[in-house]
């Protein structure tokens, strides 16, 4: 069951809302809950880390929060991002083969990816054994793609790429189009939704281009496009949007979401 609502920042560019005009919301009602024998969180994650291998830096949240949350995804800067939001959170990724997934539109894409990489977690961790959890556990999964002259980009896929990529928001700019889903792993409520942010940039140096490469950072970014680097401030123009977006995960947006799917 699914709810997606579409966010745009004020203020923000290529958002395709007219000004003043709400989202249409469509709301689908929970799963009926089935009756489990009731296993701790904690044990629960932990079995599926034996299992997949696929859970990083176990963290729960403590007694007085009302909810146990779950990242998945392994992404560094995802992980900063909800740190700073000042959540506590356990690190599960989904493992999927994203190339197998394909849509032209930018936004169905990061929403398709995104609900995927849910149901490949929910399988690792079904809803109904959290259905007579006091606390309810949400899951947020996310994907990000760049667009650059209307075309999708991903992560590179080697150096070279990289430097074309860069190479090309030199002087130009370019856009994140970011997609999370919260998932109420006892409601089985699900809400997504996306964020773009356009970012322009100065001329970059090629001696810049050619350090941020080295470094690597870039190839772990849609589109090596990264603005929070030391090295690449200096060089951003302008952004219509928030850094939190272009690292991944938007702030706004996540914590709405969060509200909406409890």
């Amino acid at each position: 069951m699914k709810d997606f609502i579409t966010f745009v920042l004020k203020g923000g560019l290529g958002s395709g809302l007219p000004s003043g005009s709400a989202p249409r919301v469509l709301v689908s009602p929970p799963t009926k809950p089935r009756t489990r024998t009731v296993v701790s969180v904690r044990s629960r994650v932990a079995a599926a880390a034996r299992r997949s291998g696929g859970i990083r830096g176990l963290r729960m949240q403590s007694d007085a929060t009302s909810f146990n949350l779950i990242l998945g995804s392994a992404s560094g800067a995802r992980r900063k991002v909800l740190d700073d939001m000042g959540y506590e959170f356990t690190v599960v990724t989904a493992d999927i083969d994203e190339k197998a997934i394909r849509k032209d539109d930018p936004e169905d894409l990061v929403m398709a990816l995104a609900e995927a990489k849910a149901e490949a977690i929910c399988q690792r961790l079904p809803r109904s054994d959290y259905n007579t959890d006091l606390k309810p556990t949400l899951l947020i999964t996310c994907d990000q793609v760049a667009v650059y002259e209307g075309a999708v980009r991903e992560k590179p896929s080697s150096e070279e790429e990289a430097r074309e990529f860069l190479r090309g928001y030199s002087g130009g700019y370019a856009a994140t189009v970011s997609g999370v889903l919260v998932t109420n792993l006892k409601s089985g409520t699900r809400k997504g939704g996306l964020d773009r942010v356009e970012i322009h940039f100065n001329e970059i140096p090629n001696e810049v281009i050619e350090a941020l490469i080295a470094e690597g950072i870039v190839l772990k970014s849609a589109g090596g496009l990264i603005i929070e680097h030391p090295s690449i401030v200096p060089y951003v123009k302008q952004v219509a949007g928030t850094t939190d977006s272009v690292m991944g995960l938007p702030k706004a947006l996540t914590e709405k979401l969060i509200k909406d799917a409890l």
